[in-house]
């Protein structure tokens, strides 16, 4: 019994022995499975999140390869371009000013009063201020009315809401150009740049007064330069820009990237379907202007004295001409009468030039001073002749 039952026994013992180390076994299976899952998870989740990353490098790395296989797809901040625009305007603008003319109209007989404005560059710190001769002398005329000259010309400046008094100091019709002055010192002169130095693309701001909204600026680039217009019989050469200007920016200043005056606003295109096409007179061209301006209040410009037609070809078979230019009248006690010039003849050359356009032959004119000669060749019916000229003061 003893031994069977200590067989038991012992059979017992050793089967709870072994029960016991295989729930011990199963324990420990247990946690190291668990720790094996928290880092296998672990890993997982490092590894997804290292895709994430790596994908996120990888269009990263393929936008900053296309932004620099491709310009059009390279991101420009503006902060520059704003930068450029606020120290151009505030250089400029104390050097703009408002002006404000009254004038009569005439109109069957009854006369009122009228209004205009524009603006102009302060060229001097004593007062003198260059602006568009149409600005200040608005005389002009038609079948039903008439425009008197200016009565009273009235000057705001920046952040200054007195209006000083100004007077025409000289004005020029032929370059819309004009110098007026008010009675005030210690002003801020503008900055002049080089216009020949301009390009086509170049930053630029026009400050003003449009529509009476003084002290106003807006910005484009230089669209192109040396512009020929011809508005109501004046020839200018303008360059043009893409910035808007309106009526009273007229007299005000194209300004570049340094706040330098580079240009005077003169002229836009107006009409359906036209839009942000402005021009001015370069800076550079109005310089010996408005010295000769204020030194004597006019421009003195040599002078012939006579009206012309331009003959084309067929024109001139037609009527038994010569092509060139047909004297169409001489004025009376003219440099061309007194030079022996007659209603009729047409001129080929000039100084030994061949002209086919008043245009040209005034280009020649105008490098000569007053008193010089100036030689034509001149058709007479059939017969070649040349007279010969002295300039007088136009």
């Amino acid at each position: 019994m003893n031994d069977n039952n200590d067989f038991f026994q012992g059979f017992e013992s050793s089967s709870t022995k072994t029960q016991t180390k295989n729930v011990s076994t199963v324990v420990v299976a247990c946690i190291f499975s668990i720790i094996a899952s928290v880092i296998v998870c672990s890993l997982f989740y490092s590894f997804i999140n290292s895709k994430d990353n790596d994908t996120d490098i990888s269009e990263v790395a393929t936008s900053a390869n296309q932004s620099v296989s491709n310009p059009n797809l390279t991101q420009v901040s503006l902060k520059g371009y704003s930068d450029t625009a606020i120290y151009a305007a505030n250089k400029v603008l104390p050097s703009i000013v408002s002006i404000y003319v009254d004038y009569e109209v005439n109109y069957f007989g009854r006369t009122q009063m009228a209004s205009g404005e524009g603006s102009g560059v302060i060229i001097s710190e004593d007062g003198y201020i260059l602006t568009n001769n149409h600005v200040i002398s608005s005389a002009d005329s038609s079948s039903y009315y008439e425009v008197s000259k200016a009565n009273s010309i009235k000057v705001k400046l920046y952040k200054d809401n007195t209006e000083y008094d100004a007077k025409i100091i000289g004005s020029d019709e032929k370059t819309d150009l004009a110098v007026i002055k008010i009675e005030k010192e210690d002003l801020t002169a503008a900055e002049f740049g080089d216009s020949s130095s301009v390009q086509v693309g170049e930053f630029v701001l026009a400050a003003g007064d449009p529509y009476g909204l003084e002290h106003s600026v807006t910005a484009g680039i230089i669209s192109a330069l040396d512009r020929h217009m011809t508005v109501d019989g004046v020839d200018y050469t303008v360059m043009q820009a893409d910035c808007a200007i309106n009526s009273g920016n007229s007299g005000g200043a194209f300004v570049n990237s340094q706040g330098q005056v580079i240009g005077i606003a003169t002229l836009k295109l107006s009409g359906n379907g036209i839009e942000g096409v402005s021009f001015a007179i370069p800076i550079n061209d109005t310089i010996n202007i408005y010295r000769e301006l204020i030194e004597s209040g006019k421009i003195a410009r040599p002078y012939i004295g006579f009206k012309g037609i331009s003959l084309d070809e067929a024109t001139a078979i037609r009527n038994g001409l010569t092509k060139g230019i047909y004297v169409d009248t001489v004025l009376e006690g003219s440099p061309a009468e007194e030079g022996g010039l007659k209603a009729g003849d047409v001129i080929v050359e000039v100084e030994g030039k061949k002209v086919e356009t008043m245009d040209e032959l005034n280009e020649i004119k105008n490098e000569k001073n007053i008193g010089d000669k100036i030689s034509l060749k001149i058709y007479r019916k059939t017969k070649e002749m040349t007279v010969t000229i002295t300039l007088g003061e136009e």
